[in-house]
């Protein structure tokens, strides 16, 4: 499966995902942009990043590129993403039809690739484990940005 369809199969699960939720969802136009949708939760724009990870069968683990990948004809370029390019970032691991919600901070904190465990058979947990499934992580975005409207007073 080429890269771009593994992309498209995230972005659409995500969507499905925030949809169940009662979230609105939101497609920029293009892909030039360093987020791929916004979630609409209460009232409040939330920008996602949606990545898809694939199985490294010498580890066993899943794997996700952290870095913003752009291509032309003839050359592709990876850059690091910035704290403000997006608020979270989605890992998709199709095979589990599950999610990692990364806030950008920690997402961008990684070097250039984020392993994910999942084996059970582990000593400690891995630094990945809090943002597995982790959807409340948004909606507490979404209530600390309520919490911090100046007041006009």
């Amino acid at each position: 499966m080429e890269t771009k369809l593994k992309g498209d199969i995230a972005e659409q699960a995500a969507v499905l995902h925030a949809l169940k939720c009662g979230w609105g969802v939101l497609r920029p136009v293009g892909d030039r942009l360093p987020y791929d949708l916004v979630f609409d939760v209460g009232g409040n724009f939330i920008k996602i990043q949606v990545k898809y990870a694939w199985l490294a069968e010498s580890s066993g683990n899943y794997v996700v590129d952290n870095r913003r990948t752009k291509t032309n004809r003839r050359l592709m370029i990876r850059e690091t993403y910035k704290p403000t390019d997006f608020d979270f970032a989605l890992v998709y691991v199709e095979q589990l039809d599950l999610f990692y919600v990364f806030p950008v901070d920690v997402f961008i904190g990684y070097g250039s690739e984020i392993n994910l465990v999942e084996a059970e058979k582990r000593q400690r947990k891995p630094r990945s484990a809090p943002y597995r499934n982790a959807w409340d992580l948004i909606l507490q975005a979404t209530v600390s940005k309520e919490n911090c409207v100046p007041s006009l007073v």
